[in-house]
């Protein structure tokens, strides 16, 4: 049976790019508290702390993904250590699937601060009553860790949230403990989790990291080759980087001797290679496909469309208007963070543009952004619920006629290839909540913009008015 060691480079990896790292001081701290770092362990906090020219994380967004037991929890204990005692983070916030991971997870750093002094004489406070264990420092910096729940965080801020068994995480999940971290100046928030059929928010987060051009997460997988030979050496490490160090080969060949032929567990579990997602989506990739045009043109008017996450987190303005040939073209105007930049950015192409409507579904999350759009003196027309099944229908209609024209945006193309149905009426929608955990707002906001452009039946004079 092979000795070699697992392999200390990520086989698939995403990285923003910064212009330094405290990830060896961070590695020095550890090392000072008892916590030696495998080389990967190393590397992955390299560029976990990777900063840009302003001193800000070059990451909001960081993943690791790789096998059981290999000691992702380190990575995390060392993040955490470095948060409290080097970076003097003001608030870090823990959470797992299962409370026990957290309590775990707890009871190790405990450990790790309580054998150095150094770090022991800076503590003010270890709560270790079940359910709101802690560590406060006496400068009032915390670690607290909760309970993953749809409630989890909410009345908490967070500089950083860490999220283990990321396998099972949702976009609810996400909704409450993303907003925790709006008001610091330099968050950031951390996943590690494992490969699972189930597992959609990392899948989410490995789609965006092959898609490239996310300058804001930091993606690192090891994983085998999908077509490796599942008794392959060289797979076992690819995918195992604590390999030789404390998993041993020979334990990997009798894990897979153990399951009597069936490789597909073994496949998922210890080589991480993700199982194929059965397409099960409004449309599939061919569908989609058939609708690029990299050279598509729009004609005078236009319409926008706008619509905001669920959690608020991101917001998307699309534009569509008919081309020469009759067909309609759609594109994703603007897609960024937060909601605070969309009024300002509308007005801006309401200005430029002179749309023939602003389109709102005023029953979805951006019918909040109504009494801004009102102050701004930005004209709206709001939609009804029969007006969005209408128009998803006819989006749904013009893409599988090939009537619709796109440019192949990544962010447009994985909302529409994420879609799904949800019931409204006799009638249908798209599903924000079973949409995978792809945000499809920037498909939302293109079908309304689909609709105003190609509806004869839509409104020609805004539902907002400021006289």
């Amino acid at each position: 049976m092979s000795s070699a060691q697992g392999v200390q480079l990520p086989r698939l990896s995403s990285v923003p790019p910064r212009v330094d790292s405290l990830g060896s001081d961070a590695v020095d701290l550890c090392a000072a508290a008892g916590l030696a770092l495998d080389p990967w362990q190393a590397f992955t906090l390299e560029q976990m702390l990777g900063r840009r020219a302003d001193k800000s994380w070059s990451a909001f967004e960081v993943a690791l993904v790789c096998a059981r037991q290999n000691g992702k929890g380190a990575v995390l204990e060392a993040r955490a250590l470095a948060g409290l005692f080097l970076l003097e983070e003001t608030q870090l916030l823990w959470s797992a699937h299962q409370f026990k991971t957290c309590r775990e997870a707890f009871r190790r750093l405990v450990g790790l601060i309580e054998q150095t002094p150094a770090l022991k004489s800076r503590v003010k406070n270890i709560r270790t009553s079940h359910g709101e264990e802690g560590i406060e420092l006496k400068t009032g910096q915390r670690l607290q860790f909760v309970a993953r729940s749809r409630t989890s965080g909410r009345g908490f801020t967070a500089d950083v949230v860490i999220l283990d068994e990321c396998q099972v995480l949702d976009s609810e999940d996400m909704s409450a403990l993303i907003p925790v971290l709006s008001t610091r100046p330099n968050p950031q928030v951390i996943y590690t989790g494992t490969v699972d059929d189930q597992a959609t928010h990392l899948r989410g987060l490995r789609e965006r990291a092959l898609a490239g051009g996310d300058a804001s997460l930091c993606y690192l997988e090891w994983s085998a080759p999908e077509e490796s030979d599942p008794a392959d050496p060289q797979a076992w490490a690819a995918a195992n980087p604590a390999m030789g160090i404390r998993i041993s080969a020979e334990h990997i060949g009798r894990e897979l001797a153990a399951l009597s032929g069936d490789v597909d567990w073994f496949r998922q579990e210890r080589l991480s290679i993700w199982p194929k997602r059965v397409p099960d989506g409004v449309f599939n990739d061919d569908q989609w496909a058939a609708c690029q045009d990299e050279a598509s043109v729009m004609l005078d008017p236009v319409c926008f469309g706008i619509d905001v996450s669920l959690d608020r987190s991101w917001a998307a303005i699309s534009v569509a208007g008919r081309r020469d040939d009759g067909l309609t073209h759609v594109e994703l105007v603007d897609y960024r963070r937060g909601t605070s930049w969309v009024v300002e950015r509308v007005r801006e192409l309401v200005d430029r543009w002179s749309p023939g409507a602003v389109v709102v579904d005023a029953g979805g999350p951006a019918g909040s952004l109504l009494a801004d759009f009102e102050a701004a003196r930005v004209p709206v027309v709001l939609t009804s619920a029969r007006d969005v099944a209408q128009a998803c229908g006819g989006f749904f209609d013009a893409v599988d006629g090939g009537f619709i024209k796109h440019l192949g945006q990544s962010d447009l193309s994985a909302a529409a290839l994420s879609a799904r149905r949800r019931p409204l009426g006799d009638a249908w929608a798209w599903a924000r909540k079973s949409s995978t955990d792809v945000d499809i707002s920037p498909l939302v906001s293109a079908t309304l913009a689909h609709w105003a452009s190609r509806s004869t039946g839509a409104k020609t004079e805004p539902s907002v008015y400021v006289i």
